[in-house]
């Protein structure tokens, strides 16, 4: 049985739209077959601050839109499960482009994964998460990771955003992730000590290469140039 190779990308802090394009990169080589069998990668980076909404929330009008973008972020109608949320500084946001053939053909499977691993890691902090009948993984009502994945013939996208030293104010503003009566917290919250996005990236690293069991190996300098070569150049395409 061969083993699950998974390659991680620090893609550091990026627009909201860019992460999108990354995915869509990343996911199109799965698609088209542009790369081996081993080619799922594990994003990891943080936004700008934006408010995002899945393909459920209808609720959020163009004046809801205007309104959460007078506060300095961007607003995104997005193809991925899940209702409002926010992501921002200070928020590990992980985007898993895998392949499921090679773990389990099934969604419902790959969420409680995703779900498991934060418990995990949690612990690690002597955190205790738990899950709810909404998705994501909570401390007691406080949600401390959102989680809202889209897949296209078993290639995933989209994923995970876990509060480690987040403003949480921006939280405010909306009904995250649409649930009334509940709030929202972050490991740096729930220690009262400042941990951030760099404190926790080696534990979650781990959590995920132990939940997942696969191996986890970087990307190299030359193949990081040349995914945000064909991003830039992406860019480029759509300006002219």
């Amino acid at each position: 049985m061969s083993t699950k190779i998974v390659k991680v990308l620090w893609a550091g802090r990026l627009s909201y739209s860019s992460g999108l394009k990354l995915q869509k990169i990343l996911s199109n080589q799965h698609h088209q077959k542009l790369a081996n069998d081993n080619c799922n990668t594990l994003i990891l980076l943080e936004h700008d601050p934006v408010y995002t909404v899945g393909i459920r929330d209808k609720e959020y009008t163009v004046k809801d839109e205007e309104r959460l973008k007078s506060l300095g972020a961007e607003f995104f109608r997005t193809n991925r499960g899940g209702l409002i949320t926010f992501h921002g500084p200070g928020q590990l946001v992980a985007y898993p482009i895998l392949n499921l053939k090679q773990f389990k053909t099934s969604i419902k499977w790959y969420v409680c994964q995703i779900e498991k691993m934060i418990i995990r890691l949690c612990a690690e902090y002597g955190i205790k998460g738990e899950t709810s009948p909404n998705t994501g993984v909570w401390v007691n009502d406080r949600k401390i990771c959102a989680i809202g994945v889209h897949g296209s013939r078993y290639i995933t996208t989209h994923g995970l955003a876990l509060n480690c030293n987040t403003d949480l104010s921006w939280f405010n503003h909306i009904v995250p992730c649409g649930i009334k009566g509940k709030g929202v917290t972050s490991i740096s919250q729930e220690l009262n000590a400042n941990l951030t996005i760099q404190d926790v990236l080696p534990l979650f690293q781990n959590a995920f290469k132990d939940q997942f069991q696969c191996t986890l190996i970087e990307y190299s300098v030359e193949e990081s140039y040349q995914l945000f070569k064909l991003l830039n150049h992406d860019k480029c395409v759509q300006k002219t």
